[in-house]
């Protein structure tokens, strides 16, 4: 499996608390002008490491995924089966952000065109992992013990709306994701106050960890770093830039990796020139993600790692606007 760094890179010190997500919350005492600076500088500081890895004269080429480079790809084994199974709490975007993503991932497409895009209908953001590379039979078990919970969990950003802002896509050797971060009052619409963003994503993830624990389930997940997003493109295969995909010398090129770089920055210019918040007028589509909005949390099973599996219950959506 490609390697992923979940190191928190917000540039201050979080204290340890039981429910794990409190740490930064109260580092922040709760402000989200405060909270969304821990998210924005862990996604500048992460970028910019990536960058310096992928144009290093020491890079050694693209971090494969092994498990998609055999479920797809020129490498592709059709006999393989992913032996991995997890247990999750997914964010579906909403159909203005998939519209967006969409676009990206044309634009990748033209920089690289044997890179591996998510399918837009699997897109999702992780809000909770509870476990993840089991076999069947421990999911099931762990399934057993949320049944009576999982819909208090899922229903839960029906009432407790995160608003997500300014996208920009975040990436490294093995992948690349669009990020948010949490909003602290920018472009209010649709009847929405200020006070409404105290409430983040940050919130919304130890909330959910909250449940979990409640439930007596012990979580699993990865990672906590102050970071929101959703994968939308992998590397499976060494050479992405055209040509013959298993030439990984292709990817050496410091030109190519150079050039590579150059487009993903000209999307992230374009991305905060045209969807980021500005002083007067309202968001363009796609810019701005309440979570919850149209679906509410996606509790799901299986062999999830490329938006797969089976969904156990989805929680209760609502209309952008809509009380």
């Amino acid at each position: 499996m490609a390697k992923v760094d979940f190191q928190d890179l917000s540039g201050t010190s979080t204290p340890i608390t039981a429910n794990p997500y409190d740490g930064l919350i109260t580092a922040c005492n709760s402000d989200p002008k405060l909270i969304q600076e821990r998210y924005l500088q862990h996604r500048i500081t992460r970028n910019g490491q990536q960058k310096e890895k992928i144009l290093g004269e020491d890079f050694k080429g693209w971090i494969l995924d092994e498990h998609l480079v055999k479920l797809d790809g020129p490498q592709r084994d059709s006999s393989y089966v992913d032996p991995r199974n997890c247990l999750v709490f997914w964010a579906r975007p909403p159909g203005k952000v998939r519209t967006m993503i969409d676009v990206i991932q044309s634009k990748l497409k033209d920089a690289a065109p044997d890179l591996w895009l998510m399918p837009l209908d699997n897109l999702h953001m992780t809000v909770m992992e509870v476990a993840h590379s089991r076999t069947e039979e421990e999911i099931s078990r762990l399934m057993d013990t949320l049944h009576a919970h999982c819909k208090e969990i899922c229903d839960h950003t029906d009432t407790h709306r995160s608003r997500l802002i300014k996208p920009l896509l975040s990436y490294d050797s093995a992948a690349l994701a669009l990020s948010f971060v949490p909003a602290a009052g920018e472009t209010l619409s649709h009847g929405r106050s200020a006070a409404d963003d105290e409430y983040t994503y940050h919130h919304l993830r130890r909330d959910t960890y909250a449940g979990l624990t409640e439930a007596g389930i012990q979580v699993g997940s990865r990672y906590v770093v102050p970071s929101a997003h959703l994968t939308i493109a992998r590397f499976n295969s060494p050479n992405v830039f055209g040509g013959d995909p298993l030439d990984g010398s292709l990817a050496l090129d410091p030109k190519k990796r150079k050039h590579w770089i150059n487009e993903i920055e000209i999307i992230n210019h374009w991305l905060e020139a045209e969807y980021w918040p500005r002083e007067s007028g309202n968001i363009k589509p796609g810019g701005e993600w309440i979570v919850g909005e149209e679906k509410g949390l996606d509790f799901r099973n299986g062999r999830l790692w490329y938006g797969g599996g089976q969904t156990i219950y989805l929680g209760q959506g609502f209309v952008h606007g809509e009380l």
